[in-house]
């Protein structure tokens, strides 16, 4: 337990709640963006531990939650045909398009793979050559530059029989276009310390400016949360608004530039929907041009689809950080992770399941 162990100390995490406890002298609402950090706060109870006054919204950080209907629909439609090897990472097996999912797809006979990195899925189109493999590309920038190292190798090694379903998305894009919401209640942010370890956190500078909004790169261990939420409240009641960086082990200012170039080669910046959420401007990446013809997109055609979000769900709302799970009629009943209505539900980092697995019911509000 030597390096983890230290990072859920209970006596340091009960002195960072009375510090907090001393330093809080007004309500403060704080956005922690990644599902990953969601699933401790809620897990460990912090968002419970809290003083009265701070108030956590759960932001839209879950890669396979914001990913949309459409492309789960393209991916449903791509993997069906008897030609086509699909991978993906499990977790995208159950999550819901307008008619099924992944999983129940293989149940019926169809070829799909689970894989734990894109160079699987290149050398499943390697040892298959009679066969048109397809990797679902999704994440954040975290996942982003081994997505596009998978598509480097096959160029290189001249696979032609590999491609991707890209449906990558951005993390600043998604912050400007909340705090452009007249609605908004965010004040401050949490920060995902794996995206920053990628990227840095220079693109988090002029938001903090330009809203006047803290920003706290955070880790995801109980005590990085507490003092992340710890170092945001400071900035708060003292009037400031800047980048800082909790999360000191694991990332730099200017992030990793070498998968910074990688994803810079392969991809260009795009406007991409969210789900439940709608489009946002320059919030996602395509592939460029050098590399179209490893879209499995436009290798398949199935860019014109028509779908259908389930009534019952309000995972946009969820998202966004306007309502909880627990404000969710089916949440618990027609919708858990055996039978999930919408894709929070279905992620390891989705809201829904952590509230789920946390063990709040519909009666814990």
């Amino acid at each position: 337990m030597k390096h983890l162990q230290e990072y859920r100390d209970p006596e340091l995490a009960r002195r960072l709640l009375a510090e907090l406890r001393t330093t809080a002298t007004a309500p403060w609402t704080i956005m922690e963006v990644c599902g990953g950090q969601t699933h401790t706060i809620v897990r460990q109870g912090i968002d419970e531990l809290l003083p009265a006054g701070i108030r956590m919204i759960h932001g839209p950080g879950c890669p396979v939650c914001v990913t949309p209907l459409e492309i789960i629909d393209r991916a449903l439609a791509i993997a069906a045909r008897p030609d086509v090897i699909f991978t993906s990472y499990g977790d995208m097996l159950r999550v819901p398009g307008t008619s099924g999912d992944l999983l129940s797809l293989k149940a019926r006979g169809a070829d799909v793979r689970v894989v734990y990195t894109p160079l699987d899925a290149v050398r499943v189109a390697q040892d298959n050559p009679g066969r048109e493999v397809v990797f679902l590309a999704v994440g954040f920038e975290t996942t982003a530059p081994a997505n596009a190292m998978a598509v480097l190798h096959a160029a290189s090694t001249g696979v032609p029989n590999f491609s991707v379903l890209v449906s990558h998305v951005l993390v600043p894009p998604a912050i400007t276009a909340l705090m452009d919401d007249p609605d908004t209640q965010v004040q401050a942010f949490l920060a995902a310390g794996h995206v920053c370890a990628v990227m840095g956190w220079t693109e988090y500078e002029p938001i903090a400016e330009k809203y006047g909004v803290p920003v706290v790169v955070t880790g995801f261990e109980p005590l990085d949360l507490l003092e992340g939420i710890l170092t945001a409240v400071r900035q708060l009641e003292q009037g400031r608004a800047e980048v800082e960086n909790q999360y000191a082990r694991a990332v730099r200012r200017t992030g990793n530039t070498a998968a910074q170039d990688a994803m810079r080669r392969v991809f260009q910046v795009s406007d991409r929907t969210w789900r439940g959420i709608g489009p946002i401007k320059a919030s996602g990446l395509a592939l460029s041009p050098e590399f179209a013809r490893y879209d499995a997109e436009t290798r398949f055609a199935v860019g014109d689809l028509v779908t259908r979000e389930s009534p019952d769900c309000i995972a946009g709302d969820i998202l966004r950080g306007t309502r909880v799970p627990t404000d969710c009629a089916a949440y618990g009943r027609t919708c858990t992770p055996r039978n999930p209505l919408g894709a929070p539900m279905v992620s390891s980092e989705g809201t829904c399941a952590a509230f789920f697995n946390a063990g709040r019911t519909l009666e814990h509000r």
